[in-house]
């Protein structure tokens, strides 16, 4: 069981290199479309408006690109995120508590010791109080894509911890998004999209193991969340929960839909959602910009905060609560691990748009300086810790 463990999240892990290549390639290419002369044709793509009409004017959606691709394109990748979650619950190395103590731990110190360090250094602004999730989450395809560049000095142990850390992760960004950064609710958009869980909830107990039906209520569902005033990503995590593990025949409708929409999330929407959301203009930045409280708070809370919430609370784990350091690693690894998951790009940068939906432009502007200066600092610390003097690995 556990080589059969090893040999998916080594596959897993080998297809995260190939994505977050892509991701970087995107966020270098927008950020050098933004220092160019070509900064207005790229202004002008994110914010060209599209609409969709159904049955005349009855529906009609009408949304910049920029809009378009956090609200509906990454509810396809919350989609993939839920399946996930699902999998490592029902049989992954979420599925009891002896293999969750550790990663469940260890996630939950990474967010909380994050969102301190940044609530500290922004007490004294509201506004910029509103960030505070911004530096809790951990890129999963940049931070497996690093261990994997770093070839077999990571064990493949730390590789797995990695993976349930950063999962866990993304389910605290989940309820972070669901219960802190919504807008004003309707109530009868959010009667129709319980009506349409129940629908879900009825597939599922039905035994209906095709993955068609469940996308197309999802479907309904994510129109009646995008107008209830909670985040439409959501709808994409409701609706992978319904999704049936098994079959009943040896096969798994749930894995089958991960297997064949990991490529398109990997390759294709995370690349783009970085392109939209990472170009930021340099003209004028000084040292002064990099020390504004919100740019320093995403900092300081992905290089400092994510390692010390780590690391600090899988050693108590391991002195008190009797979870062990993964097999064949070192404490210099593992703490190099840690410090890796300050890489939090995406997730981050998604979650600074939602803090600051609608405030002075020149705060999102800070938001993506402060998660790639955090995002790169913690992958160059990790790599130097990872790279460094071998040492006897730990023997448990």
């Amino acid at each position: 069981m556990l080589k059969l463990i090893v040999r998916s999240v080594n596959q897993f892990a080998n297809s995260q290199t190939i994505g977050g290549v892509l991701l970087a390639l995107a966020a270098l290419l927008a950020l050098v479309l933004s220092n160019s002369p070509l900064q207005p044709l790229y202004d002008a793509f994110l914010s060209a408006r599209s609409e969709v009409r159904i049955a005349g004017d009855w529906l009609v959606l009408s949304k910049p690109t920029q809009v378009w691709i956090n609200d509906l394109w990454m509810a396809v990748f919350f989609f993939l995120v839920g399946l996930e979650i699902k999998r490592e619950l029902l049989e992954g190395e979420l599925a009891s508590r002896a293999q969750a103590l550790l990663p469940a731990g260890a996630a939950l110190g990474g967010m909380l010791v994050p969102a301190l360090i940044y609530a500290a250094i922004n007490s004294s602004d509201p506004v910029a109080l509103r960030g505070w999730g911004i530096p809790m989450a951990t890129d999963i395809a940049f931070a497996l894509g690093i261990l994997v560049l770093l070839g077999s000095r990571v064990p493949a142990s730390l590789k797995i911890f990695l993976t349930a850390v950063a999962i866990i992760d993304d389910l605290g960004a989940i309820l972070v998004i669901a219960f802190f950064y919504t807008a004003d609710l309707s109530l009868n958009m959010l009667l129709a999209a319980g009506a349409g869980v129940l629908v879900l909830l009825l597939l599922n107990r039905s035994r209906v193991t095709a993955v068609g039906p469940y996308v197309i209520v999802g479907l309904i569902i994510w129109v009646c969340v995008l107008k209830s005033g909670i985040h439409a990503t959501l709808a994409g995590v409701i609706t992978a929960l319904a999704v049936p593990m098994s079959d009943g025949k040896g096969g798994s409708p749930l894995s089958r839909a991960e297997h064949a929409l990991h490529p398109w999330v990997a390759y294709g929407i995370l690349p783009v959602f970085a392109f939209a959301n990472a170009g930021v203009s340099l003209q004028g930045m000084t040292l002064s910009t990099l020390t504004q409280t919100v740019p320093l708070g995403i900092a300081a809370g992905l290089v400092l905060g994510k390692s010390a919430g780590v690391f600090g609370a899988s050693w108590l784990l391991m002195r008190f609560g009797g979870a062990k350091l993964p097999d064949q690693s070192s404490w210099l690894q593992f703490l190099g691990v840690c410090v890796l998951c300050g890489v939090g790009f995406t997730m981050s940068l998604f979650i600074g748009s939602l803090a600051f939906e609608g405030a002075d432009a020149a705060l999102g502007t800070q938001v993506k300086i402060g998660v790639l200066l955090g995002s790169l600092i913690s992958a160059a610390l990790a790599a130097l810790l990872l790279l460094g003097p071998s040492r006897q690995p730990v023997k448990n």
